[in-house]
């Protein structure tokens, strides 16, 4: 069957991953599943429906956060940024936010020596304490909100999902387990594995779930 209009390639992929999921045996958790999904859609690979890890009651709290209005997603690259659905958090009155290219933030990791991903979380820690955090690409970005945790700080959700071979493995274990201390909502795709598209697509899923946007068509796709 051919299918041109972007709202049926949609509805179609899903229903071909929700089929490939059920012939591999896996039977995803209700509230999950619109996320691993979504993740499985971006990247065509299924290894997802195993390493992403959700913190309890991680995806209707973050929902509830967002539902909630004026929530800012944060993220660790201008990619990422860039491919968070504009009109859902639009409709949910919220923002995304990348901190990467901002002088203020290059001069920052000039003088402490460390690198922007670090300053960039230093400076959401400070300026939106309750942001929903998304990191797709740098696991020092991961150490620091470990770091900024351990002062207090309480981010409404942490995504993390950098990919590569240098600390990525470590960063994702040590943020989840933090998390987990301090009873921080959070989604990690533990392995190598991840990438700015993939923080992205969770991030669209917490969104178009929150928003009552699931269905392509929702969001203006014919």
């Amino acid at each position: 069957m051919k299918h041109e209009r972007p709202a049926d390639i949609e509805r179609t992929s899903m229903a071909i991953i929700t089929q490939e999921l059920a012939d591999l045996g896996i039977e995803l958790p209700p509230d999950e599943a619109p996320v691993i999904k979504r993740v499985i859609h971006t990247s065509a690979d299924f290894d997802y429906a195993k390493n992403l890890v959700f913190t309890p009651n991680a995806v209707p709290l973050a929902q509830e956060a967002l539902r909630r209005g004026g929530m800012t997603i944060i993220t660790d690259t201008n990619m990422a940024k860039a491919g968070v659905s504009r009109v859902g958090l639009e409709k949910l009155g919220g923002q995304v936010l990348c901190f990467m290219a901002d002088p203020d933030i290059a001069q920052r990791a000039k003088n402490q020596g460390s690198t922007r991903a670090v300053a960039a979380m230093q400076k959401a820690a400070q300026a939106y304490p309750g942001a929903i955090l998304a990191v797709g690409n740098a696991p020092t970005a991961l150490f620091e909100i470990v770091r900024q945790m351990e002062r207090g700080f309480h981010p409404a959700l942490v995504i993390g999902v950098p990919v590569g071979f240098v600390n990525v493995v470590e960063a994702k274990e040590t943020v989840l387990a933090a998390c987990r201390t301090y009873d921080v909502p959070a989604i990690v795709a533990l392995g190598r594995k991840g990438g700015s598209n993939v923080a992205a697509a969770i991030c669209n899923a917490l969104v178009y779930g929150a928003g009552d946007l699931l269905d392509p068509t929702a969001r203006g796709w014919q």
